[in-house]
């Protein structure tokens, strides 16, 4: 019966993508970007369901095992510097990349104007629309060109990671419930992903995304209430954290080499580096007006608080309702404990909504790495709507090829992950979307700069655990950014 339940909803979100095809073009602006006609409540329950992603049922819920109370503050900081990010920034990228005729990230971050776009679209060594360019102006084509390569490897790098994380995250679950080899579970996934998103392209993806963020959200409020139930009320709840660990249920993390005020910055920071996240900032690009922008945001933080709340709390009860040994591995608590106190079909269920997390991440993230190869890395045939779809098969391989390599800690791949993209992208996206001109040489060095940061924090200082490496990554390109402003500006030929 479990395993019945868990594949209904699965060919309920495989029927829904299907059926997205019988709406699209066959062109590459509606694969990519839904021809920009996405209603804000698609836009925005697509949105968090991508953000929401297998980080949340499997690396939050572990994070919260561990931790107690005070993980509570990644989530405070994150929504906060989220929220902060919607409200200056996603209208003006809403505005501008329609302006700019850009279907990717990257482009958008090495294209300032329409005519700096078309620059950028260079062929055989020609500058597309323009083979009469002169040898003046090649040098500056190059620096833009760079720009968009340097972005489209990031993409590529971290977000083909991130990717891997989501199909990690729902592997594994199946293996703990079903018994199933995990390579299995990473096969499945993909091939999900790979059917509809061949078939809709990003309408694909966004549809099947509000179907999955709403069975997300049932299956954690399920799971929630009859956990607060089994253990006999919040206070009971409380009671019993503290005699495990008083730790638990301190809401102030321990050992914090900076204090908590840089810690909590930190997770903000770490918030706005929404910025840098190409699959979650393309639902800005798809919506059908940047008027409707306030209507997305509000639906969508809505659905972010409630989520993030019962996900911690969750994680709270996993904690009391489950020995250490059943826990050995904290990622798994959330499997485990839906198969201690449900019967076999709510375990569908819930496994459906933990599965439906990481694959709506997934197949977003797969279809933004395959408009920054076809769009950004082969600019030459962007307009071929066949080699966009090939893109995604290709990127699809080399995903599920990341996750055979190793198996790893899904919540550290993540914040490695959306760290790289926020240090790398976001800064350069930030000061284009607020319609500020920078110099090809100073995208370049911004985006460099970040991803210097964030390795050199994590791998080279190691104090990632005290301050989120976002802040020092993102403070490094903007630091380059300001520091170009002192200067007259160089030309880049």
């Amino acid at each position: 019966m479990m395993i019945a339940s868990f594949l209904f909803f699965l060919l309920c979100f495989l029927g829904i993508g299907i059926y997205s095809a019988s709406q699209k073009q066959s062109n590459t602006e509606d694969y990519l970007v839904a021809g920009r006609s996405v209603s804000p409540w698609l836009t925005a329950l697509s949105a968090v369901s991508s953000n929401n992603s297998g980080f949340m049922f499997i690396g939050m819920i572990g994070a919260t095992y561990q931790a107690g109370l005070s993980s509570m503050w990644l989530m405070v900081g994150w929504i906060s510097g989220d929220y902060l990010a919607w409200l200056f920034l996603l209208k003006q990228l809403r505005e501008r990349s329609e302006q700019r005729q850009v279907l990717s990230i990257p482009t958008f971050l090495g294209a300032q104007d329409v005519s700096d776009y078309q620059q950028t679209s260079v062929s055989d060594g020609n500058v597309a629309g323009d083979h009469s360019a002169s040898i003046d102006e090649r040098p500056q084509v190059v620096l833009q060109r760079a720009v968009v390569v340097l972005a489209a490897l990031a993409t590529l790098l971290f977000l083909g990671t991130y990717a891997a994380a989501q199909l990690t995250a729902g592997s594994k679950a199946l293996h703990v419930l079903f018994g199933w080899n995990e390579s299995l579970g990473t096969l499945i996934g993909a091939g999900i992903v790979l059917a509809y998103c061949f078939a809709g392209g990003i309408r694909a993806s966004i549809w099947t995304d509000a179907a999955q963020s709403i069975v997300m959200l049932i299956s954690m409020f399920l799971l929630l209430v009859i956990s607060i139930q089994t253990i006999g009320g919040f206070e009971l709840l409380w009671t019993k954290l503290d005699a495990i660990d008083p730790a638990l249920v301190d809401w102030e993390p321990k050992n914090l080499r900076f204090g908590f005020g840089l810690y909590l910055v930190g997770w903000i920071v770490a918030g706005v580096g929404v910025v840098g996240q190409p699959h979650i900032m393309i639902r800005a690009m798809v919506i059908d007006s940047a008027e409707n922008i306030s209507r997305a945001r509000r639906i969508y933080f809505s659905w972010y608080v409630a989520f993030a709340v019962a996900t911690i709390l969750t994680g709270l009860c996993c904690r009391v309702l489950l020995s250490e040994a059943q826990g050995a591995d904290p990622e798994m608590a959330l499997p485990y404990l839906s198969q201690q106190l449900l019967p076999d079909v709510l375990v569908g269920l819930i496994l459906a909504g933990l599965f439906a997390a990481t694959v709506s991440t997934a197949d977003s993230q797969i279809l933004s790495c395959s408009a920054a190869l076809t769009q950004d890395l082969f600019p030459r045939w962007r307009h071929s709507y066949k080699f966009a779809k090939a893109g995604t098969v290709i990127m699809t391989l080399v995903i599920i090829a990341i996750v055979m390599i190793g198996q790893n800690s899904v919540f550290e791949l993540v914040v490695l992950s959306w760290s790289g993209l926020a240090s790398s992208l976001g800064p350069l996206l930030v000061v284009r979307a607020l319609g500020k001109r920078v110099s090809s040489r100073v995208g370049v060095a911004m985006i460099l700069s970040g991803m210097v940061a964030v390795l050199t924090w994590r791998y080279g200082l190691g104090l990632s655990s005290a301050l989120y490496e976002v802040l020092p990554g993102m403070a490094a390109g903007f630091l380059i950014y300001g520091l170009s402003r002192l200067w007259p500006q160089v030309p880049d030929h």
